[in-house]
């Protein structure tokens, strides 16, 4: 993807390409004349370094166009992220698109798909686990927060355990000013070095800003020390019409734009060229109910859009989608995921965060997370489409065979017939009622539990190298010692 050019869009579009310019116009007066607040010294100078005007008593930079746009161009178009051995990268914008599980959950679904309880660090295992033997999710999440352990080492925790548990790379997050840095800690003992490290990233990481228009003091020093290492961010914006944002739609998708281009402009000022992902989070606001969905039409509408501004500007950009305000894995949480799954990808996002999450991201289900792989990999057949050409138009063949003609057993069909049609595994029934009441009758919920133990009993999982599994631990234990924790439920010991 080029800067600044309207020739990226993707298939599913709602802003014209004048809108598209109406709204980078609208965000760079925002920026220039309103203003974004920033709770740290540290950023506004060094906001203020970079050419911004600086109001260090009110906390409040005002961006230039000209800053905006230089920083915007030094954003890596494309980046790579790679699994626990350094391998296998992942290619994080262009037109390739990744789901991964949803993310901060506070509840995990048992299998009776009813109770939800507090989760703990077994159930996160048993997340990552799974999601690792799962194709169509190449990138893991920390999926729920844990009720087990103290919240101030929640976050390096659940790295620590991802670590342990998969090899695929992942999305992180920070609770606290310390927090990048003791993630970048952990991961740096798989990598080696933090040069290693920068040059083959293991993780990207998740930062909010605090709606509207505001950095947080923690937000603001997880984006220094993330660009002081070199770290890819994703920055994420929460836009909410009517409740932290304007009603309207494009009112709201302007602050967004606002917000997230501030944040890069900091994270460029410190490390230009750092990699970042345009992302966000926006939320409608039920005022019947005062709940909060990632999975209304209107979010939809927001992320497509703000997926057409990241494109204008050549930046990769995330959403969350292919989740459910469902509190089941019933018919409503089926159509709420595949409905936002398909509008996320057709819309252009190169990452998708949600699937496995229910109940407004409150509560993971790993029977869910299994049932949105195979909406996921529908997904993925729909965006890939189909070629036009000799080949594929089979001229020859058709007058060949000719009216009635049998084309089951033809060379062509062998070649053709697995790259062409998606066929579901094991949890989407195509069977006939016969054969599907002769193995049972069971239900798609029924099916999906049964592939998690399978996968979870089975599923194999490469072990850390003896002596990285050891550093490993020391630098956990150390950041426990740090913050004199005595213990965590699956260790390490502390000496």
């Amino acid at each position: 993807m080029a800067k600044f050019t309207l020739e990226h869009q993707p298939p599913l579009r709602f802003l014209k390409e004048e809108d598209i310019l109406k709204v980078h116009q609208a965000a760079l007066k925002v920026l220039a004349k309103t203003g974004v607040f920033f709770d740290s010294e540290e950023a506004l100078a060094i906001l203020g370094d970079a050419g911004c005007s600086v109001d260090f008593d009110q906390k409040i930079a005002r961006f230039p166009k000209e800053v905006v746009e230089k920083a915007l161009s030094t954003v890596p178009e494309t980046f790579e992220i790679f699994d626990r051995e350094g391998e296998n990268p992942i290619t994080i914008g262009g037109e390739n698109c990744y789901f991964d599980p949803g993310s901060a959950g506070l509840n995990f679904l048992e299998s009776d798909n009813r109770t939800a309880r507090p989760a703990v660090s077994g159930d996160l295992v048993k997340i990552y686990r799974l999601c690792d033997g799962l194709e169509n999710f190449p990138i893991q999440s920390t999926a729920v927060s844990l009720n087990d352990v103290p919240k101030k080492i929640t976050d390096c925790y659940r790295v620590y355990l991802l670590l342990k548990n998969t090899i695929k790379p992942m999305a992180v997050g920070a609770f606290d000013v310390e927090g990048v840095a003791n993630i970048a800690k952990l991961l740096t003992q798989i990598r080696g070095s933090e040069a290693a490290l920068r040059e083959k990233p293991l993780a990207f990481f998740d930062i909010c800003s605090s709606p509207s228009l505001k950095w947080t003091h923690i937000s603001c020093h997880n984006i220094i020390d993330c660009a002081k290492l070199g770290l890819p961010i994703e920055t994420i914006s929460v836009p909410m019409p009517g409740a932290v944002s304007p009603a309207t739609l494009a009112g709201s998708l302007l602050i967004h734009v606002a917000e997230t281009l501030s944040g890069i402009v900091l994270a460029q000022s410190v490390n230009p060229g750092n990699p970042m992902i345009f992302g966000g989070a926006p939320m409608t606001f039920d005022m019947r109910f005062s709940t909060t969905s990632l999975n209304a039409v209107e979010t939809n509408l927001i992320s497509t859009a703000y997926a057409q501004m990241a494109r204008y500007y050549g930046i990769p950009c995330h959403t969350y989608a292919g989740l459910a305000d469902a509190k089941t894995v019933d018919a409503q949480a089926g159509l709420e995921t595949a409905f936002s799954a398909l509008l996320a990808a057709a819309g252009g996002l190169h990452v998708i965060a949600g699937p496995g999450m229910l109940d407004f991201v409150n509560t993971f289900s790993l029977e869910k997370l299994v049932i949105d792989h195979e909406i996921v990999a529908m997904t993925k057949r729909l965006k890939k489409g189909f070629a036009v050409n000799d080949e594929t138009l089979c001229l020859d063949l058709i007058d060949a065979l000719g009216p009635g003609g049998d084309y089951m057993s033809t060379e062509h069909t062998l070649r053709h017939f697995k790259e062409e049609l998606y066929i579901p595994p094991l949890v989407i029934d195509k069977k006939n009622r016969n054969a599907w009441e002769a193995q049972g009758g069971s239900d798609t919920f029924a099916r999906a539990k049964d592939q998690v133990a399978d996968i979870l009993e089975h599923h194999e999982i490469p072990a850390l190298a003896q002596d990285t599994a050891v550093k490993l631990d020391g630098a956990m234990a150390e950041i426990m010692a740090a913050m004199d924790i005595a213990s965590l439920p699956l260790g390490p010991e502390r000496s």
